[in-house]
């Protein structure tokens, strides 16, 4: 083979490999961002947000052989072994969580868990806005590619509050 033909080989499989990854940007991109009118009811944010704060310093007493945290109706939460919300949880780990009585309790950067089907799901909210059926919000694994569809406060079960390690 002379070297003129390796080269043009090299270079067909070096733009393959650019026009793959472009247009697999592309697509990525358009599902993890189904929306293209950019709109002022619409909160962007960065996905790596933190949870916002729900337990304030005076509901936690903390003894030498225990600590107690005051939450009006708050449970154990497990997990399923899943892998889309590592490295923050996985299926050894416990959550705390509530069961949100309205949309303004839900935020950018908490983890919910919501219903989809016969499944739970828990994400992180990564966006909220409103559209013509009300607020919705667009959640997403921690080790997820793809964000999930709209979400509608009706399918919320639970907000984690906490997690324990």
């Amino acid at each position: 083979m002379n070297l003129y033909k390796f080269l043009g080989i090299i270079l067909i499989f070096i733009l393959g490999i650019i026009s793959t990854n472009f247009i697999n940007s592309y697509l990525v991109n358009e599902l993890e961002n189904p929306f293209n009118n950019f709109s002022s009811n619409i909160t962007w944010i960065n996905s790596k947000e933190a949870p916002s704060d729900f337990i304030n310093e005076n509901q936690i007493e903390i003894s030498p052989d225990r600590v107690i945290i005051y939450v009006k109706n708050a449970s154990l939460s497990s997990y399923a072994k899943t892998g889309s919300m590592k490295p923050v949880l996985d299926e050894n780990s416990n959550g705390i969580k509530i069961k949100p009585v309205s949309e303004e309790e839900i935020n950018i950067g908490d983890i919910i868990t919501f219903q989809e089907g016969n499944y739970l799901v828990i994400h992180r909210v990564i966006q909220k806005g409103s559209d013509e059926n009300g607020i919705y919000f667009i959640t997403k694994g921690d080790d997820n590619n793809v964000s999930d569809e709209k979400i509608r406060f009706k399918d919320i079960r639970y907000k984690t509050i906490a997690l324990i390690y």
